[in-house]
């Protein structure tokens, strides 16, 4: 505590001195117009007459690649407003409408590579949280939440809303209506940050409305427009009532007789004031969550994977904790809630409230687990977070969690936090420095049970200066964290280094170089070393043709206290090692139909040498039908023994319309020599109604007692669940 309170003096001094730097402009302003519910059809072609009468705005200006300047993409916004939903409507011009790329159709595909158009929301004015929502000219949505202080987004979210877009002889439009039930907003607030954002894949360009600046993302919020004229929407009761039903059937296990079950859950939102949202479920079912992706893994230590569960998703980002903790220190990490070393725990119910309160953000969840067989899973568990936004974009904060997966006596978590972010540091670049500390309870755990850290970050567009500290004690194991390397000391300093020189090479020309420079050392708490990594990119070239090439030097040591069983067969005696691997890259643009990026990994390693191969491509014949294949290939060679390690997975996309997409994805993994599948058709019957089919299949390559080879089933199930959502 003592550390935060003098980094809150330091940073009203740097605040005060960033002020004295900052130039400020004012805000673009768009005004909202107002019309009836019934006023304009969502059909994306905006020939309704209440667009006549909107006020726009009139056109982008360029971020890529040349910041500040003219675009020949002319793009025209208007928004509209009802007693209950805010409409945007988007006109896109193009000069050749045949250059278009768009090939994804699905809800929440992946359109960072496609011609799209995204909106961001700040509901609350305050420069610090807001929602995104994108549409490509297939009508594709995406939909996120502002993440990691306006660095990135948090694309799990899923709201309620609608989009069509149609494309016309003079490029495309959109149409999006934004139920006000869908938002969370401070009350009584006639302004909205506002911006938009166009991407024109062929080119490779960005066209922003506010703050057109490289080194600003359309996700800072704080440099956003506003929107002007927003009404008081009518929320009704605020009351939202999902109920669902799962059917499913299936063989759990070779030999196993048949088995059906069939079981009702219910989610339920209340509006607790505008800008509050109480969450309650019960016997909350995940049927429809894609599996995860297999990865291989050459360390000693745990990877993470990331959260899909809907329940956990809505307000995730106000649990976010520590600048700097990333996926090394996680006080609450919502996978161990209902999960249990990959098994499913059966989740009885949960509550949870998420919202603000003036400067106030707040969040509190709880869960009851049932138990699973033998494991004494049956416990509530929970978490508190508090953050208090102070000067133009800073805050503080506290997090605290209660109970244990496996019902462990006395299991808490609690800490502190504060971060300083300004986005006009000397003037317009961005500047953060943070510090936290947590410390962990449990029944059994002595030692030191504390962690702390401190981060400093300038990132922005020529230079991305980031160093940060991270101290854990040997016995910080939070219950409903996530720590892969307890009782570390972990320093790291990146620096990267951005040129746009369009220097021509051969028939190319070069859009940027990016030199990277990241180095980290990992101690023990007494200060011996334990690891130390330093990646070096002397090219990282990206060519106007959006195609890339990258060439690394990675100097590597490990340190390891008991020998390290690497693969069946292969263990590498406890010592130090030192290696230097080495990588290339190339990337291939994505907006061919035929894409891909392949890596070669290549060198040392311990003792001996490595290969590893990655390939990941996507073929798009048509914006129908898409098919992804990713693979990796481990070749060791040491003088322990030698290995292969091989993970492919294929995923089949068949996209009828942005409402109806039927996906398969089929992993292999050499280790288990397990071929899994998850086929999962996906019907948004209406914005408020879903229906998923989904299969699973399990099979193994060799008999698992008598090793003979030959594919052999395992388990597979089937399930329909079917989901609406009442309001009132």
């Amino acid at each position: 505590m003592r550390w935060l309170l003098l980094a809150a003096a330091a940073a009203c001094i740097i605040g005060g001195a960033t002020k004295a730097f900052a130039q400020e402009g004012a805000r673009p302003a768009v005004r909202v117009s107002r019309a009836s519910g019934t006023a304009v059809r969502i059909d994306g072609k905006l020939d309704d007459a209440a667009w006549h009468r909107t006020d726009s705005i009139a056109n982008l200006t360029q971020v890529e690649p040349r910041s500040g300047a003219a675009t020949p993409f002319r793009t025209v916004t208007r928004v509209i407003a009802t007693d209950d939903a805010l409409i945007i409507g988007i006109r896109a011009d193009d000069p050749d409408p045949s250059g278009i790329v768009a090939f994804t159709r699905a809800r929440d595909g992946s359109l960072d590579n496609e011609d799209h158009l995204k909106i961001v929301l700040d509901t609350d004015l305050d420069g610090r949280s807001g929602y995104v929502f994108a549409v490509n000219p297939n009508g594709a949505r995406y939909d996120a939440l502002v993440a990691r202080q306006g660095e990135g987004e948090n694309a799990s979210w899923d709201a309620i809303w609608e989009a069509a877009a149609v494309r016309t002889v003079t490029g495309w439009s959109v149409e999006i209506l934004i139920p006000a039930k869908s938002l969370l907003f401070k009350k009584g607030l006639t302004s909205w940050g506002f911006n938009i954002q166009r991407r024109v894949q062929r080119s490779l360009e960005v066209d922003r409305w506010a703050t057109p600046l490289a080194q600003f993302k359309v996700t800072h919020v704080a440099r956003a427009g506003t929107l002007d004229g927003v009404p008081e929407f009518d929320l009704g009761r605020g009351i939202s009532v999902r109920p669902s039903v799962t059917m499913g059937a299936g063989y759990d296990a070779r030999g196993a007789a048949l088995s059906a079950d069939a079981s009702p859950s219910l989610d339920l939102t209340q509006r607790l004031g505008a800008n509050t949202l109480g969450s309650l479920t019960v016997n909350t079912d995940f049927a429809e969550t894609e599996v995860d992706a297999r990865r291989t893994n050459l360390t000693r230590f745990s990877l993470v994977f990331p959260e899909k569960r809907t329940f956990f998703l809505e307000g995730a980002s106000t649990f976010d904790f520590g600048l700097g903790t990333g996926d090394d220190v996680r006080p609450f990490f919502s996978r161990t809630l209902g999960l249990y070393n990959g098994t499913e725990v059966p989740i009885q119910g949960g509550l949870k409230v998420n919202g603000r309160e003036g400067r106030t953000y707040f969040g509190a969840l709880a869960v009851h687990t049932g138990d699973v067989d033998t494991l004494s899973t049956g416990n509530t568990m929970g978490v508190v977070r508090v953050r208090q936004s102070i000067l133009e974009q800073s805050s503080v904060g506290m997090i605290a969690t209660f109970g244990d997966p496996l019902a462990r006596a006395n299991a808490r978590t609690t800490g502190a936090d504060f971060t300083y972010q300004t986005s006009r540091f000397q003037g317009d670049k961005n500047f953060l420095a943070g510090v936290w500390a947590l410390e962990t309870a449990r029944e059994g755990l002595t030692g030191d049970r504390t962690a702390i850290g401190a981060m400093v970050d300038y990132p922005n567009d020529v230079w991305d200066i980031a160093a940060t500290y991270r101290r854990i004690g040997e016995s910080f194991r939070p219950s409903l964290g996530f720590v892969p390397r307890p009782g570390v000391q972990a320093a790291s300093l990146n620096v990267n280094f951005q040129v746009r020189p369009k220097i021509p090479i051969g028939p190319f020309r070069v859009r940027s170089m990016l030199h990277e420079l990241q180095t980290s050392v990992v101690t023990r708490l007494d200060g011996r070393w334990e690891s130390f990594r330093l990646f070096m990119a002397p090219i990282n070239w990206r060519f106007e043709s959006g195609d890339r090439f990258e060439v690394n030097a990675v100097p590597v040591g490990e340190r390891l206290d008991k020998p390290f069983t690497i693969a069946e067969g292969v263990t590498i005696p406890a010592g130090a090692y030192q290696w230097t691997r080495f990588r290339l890259e190339q990337q291939f643009a994505n907006k061919r139909p035929l894409s891909a990026q392949v890596t070669w990994w290549f060198g040392e390693f311990y003792t001996g040498h490595l290969n590893e191969l990655q390939v990941t491509s996507s073929w798009k014949p048509s914006p129908l039908f898409i098919i992804d294949l990713n693979g990796t290939v481990n070749v060791g060679d040491l003088p322990e023994g030698q290995f292969t390690q091989v993970v492919m997975g294929t995923r089949f996309r068949l996209n009828l319309s942005p409402d109806l997409q039927v996906t398969s994805f089929v992993q292999y993994d050499h280790r288990s020599h397990e071929l899994t599948s998850n086929s999962r058709l996906r019907w948004t019957f209406s914005p408020a109604g879903e229906l998923f089919l989904v299969y699973n299949h399990n099979a193994t390559e060799r008999d698992p007692i008598s090793k003979r080879p030959g594919w052999n089933f395992e388990a597979n199930r089937l399930a329909l669940k079917v989901q609406y959502a009442f309001r009132y």
